[in-house]
């Protein structure tokens, strides 16, 4: 058996309803998010709440741009203050 790190082997993370977007880069930010709302609908998962953060608002206003560009969106909305107020977004995906 194999313990060592393969660099070009993928790593699975289990698909949750929820992804942070705080350790993640903004121009990496696009293909993560169209990636990831692909695989929420594949494993059947309708609604996810995506963490863009609170501070100056840049991120939040990139997620929401490409969320209205994306056919996979039926729509979409500011967190409550339990989900994380404006610095997440609750997005409803369209049913295959």
């Amino acid at each position: 058996m194999n313990d060592y790190f393969d660099p070009d082997k993928p790593i699975r993370i289990p698909l949750e309803d929820t992804l942070d977007l705080h350790s993640f880069l903004p121009k990496e930010i696009p293909s993560l998010l169209e990636e990831y709302l692909s695989e929420c609908l594949k494993a059947g998962i309708v609604e996810v709440r995506i963490i863009h953060g609170k501070g100056t608002g840049f991120l939040r206003e990139k997620v929401h741009s490409l969320l209205k560009r994306s056919p996979l969106i039926e729509s979409f909305h500011l967190a409550d203050e339990t989900g994380g107020s404006w610095g997440a977004t609750i997005v409803r995906l369209r049913k295959l």
